[in-house]
């Protein structure tokens, strides 16, 4: 059997080495796009990542950051952080590429957009992020990353880079103590994204699968979005691979969209406890407001779903 992937991120890259491990002949489908500038992986993500391509050495050698520094809505704090820090470039370069040359395909995993007309994206928020690049000054520590939540937004900061969520840089820095003290001097903003959570709906139709950016997208200030992205790319490689041994397409289909539904709910969750402990001005109950709105909407899908169909057995589905 032949699937096509759409994208070249990480969740395609791994859909991709998990199908060609299960038999399955993939084309890799790349639309243009520019990289990540920067990715935080804790250690749960370095893990599952170097678990799926047998590659234990996978993240040897790469900066790290050991402890993170909070300022939210409070004192700072210092907490114990374990994560390694790089470029989505350097990350893609130490996957296999595992993609051939085939005709023609029998399903897609779309990992990138566009998604088919049939699925719409569901956005519960407003805000954006700006990152940018900066000159960190001689005393600050490059292990560490800093976190600062300020009245209409908040910021991050870590290894030159900074993120600023809810207003540009220049806004919100002129607010801010932690971060903004760590900072020698600022690059010109060249990129605006989305950062608020949004997922489509549906995930999966007649004969393919969505998953990573192309399904749904993360508040950035829980730091799990590859984590997330990996794992629907298991699960994708995985229902395709149940189908293909005899399972219902259609009730693979929709135990599918119940786990990424069932995930994007505990996302809102998490994102939830630092938007209600932020701050209170208006921009911060906005944001809370529409964090609710997505919570309720998942519960209705969730309700209408019913009870897991099947279960992950390492990187298998069975039934349940």
């Amino acid at each position: 059997m032949n699937v096509r992937i759409v994208g070249d991120g990480v969740a395609a890259r791994c859909s991709a080495y998990l199908l060609r491990r299960g038999g399955y002949r993939v084309k890799l489908d790349a639309p243009a796009r520019a990289r990540i500038p920067t990715i935080l992986l804790g250690e749960m993500a370095q893990r599952l990542i170097a678990d799926i391509f047998e590659q234990p050495e996978l993240f040897a050698g790469l900066p790290r950051i050991t402890r993170k520094i909070v300022q939210w809505n409070g004192a700072p704090a210092e907490l114990p952080h374990s994560a390694v820090i790089l470029s989505e470039e350097i990350l893609l370069s130490r996957l296999p590429e595992t993609a051939e040359d085939v005709e023609g395909h029998d399903w897609t995993v779309i990992s990138a957009p566009p998604l088919p007309e049939v699925s719409q994206m569901h956005g519960f928020g407003a805000r954006c992020a700006w990152p940018v690049a900066v000159e960190m000054r001689a005393d600050a520590e490059t292990a560490a990353s800093w976190i600062e939540a300020v009245e209409d937004g908040w910021l991050f900061l870590n290894a030159g880079w900074l993120a600023s969520v809810g207003a540009p840089p220049e806004v919100l820095l002129e607010k801010s103590c932690l971060v903004a003290s760590r900072i020698a001097r600022i690059e010109p903003v060249r990129a605006k994204f989305p950062a608020y959570p949004r997922m489509a709906a549906p995930l999966a139709g007649k004969k393919w699968f969505a998953c990573g950016s192309a399904a749904m997208a993360f508040d950035p200030i829980c730091g799990d979005g590859t984590a997330h992205a990996v794992r629907e790319a298991i699960l994708a490689s995985a229902a395709i691979r149940a189908v293909g041994a005899g399972a219902d397409a259609t009730s693979v289909a929709a135990h599918y969209e119940a786990r990424l539904t069932a995930g994007f709910a505990r996302h809102l969750e998490e994102s939830r406890r630092y938007y209600a402990s932020g701050g209170d001005g208006p921009w911060w109950r906005a944001e809370l407001e529409a964090i609710d709105r997505g919570i309720a909407w998942c519960g209705d899908k969730l309700e209408a779903h019913g009870p897991f169909r099947y279960a992950l057995n390492g990187f298998d589905l069975r039934v349940r």
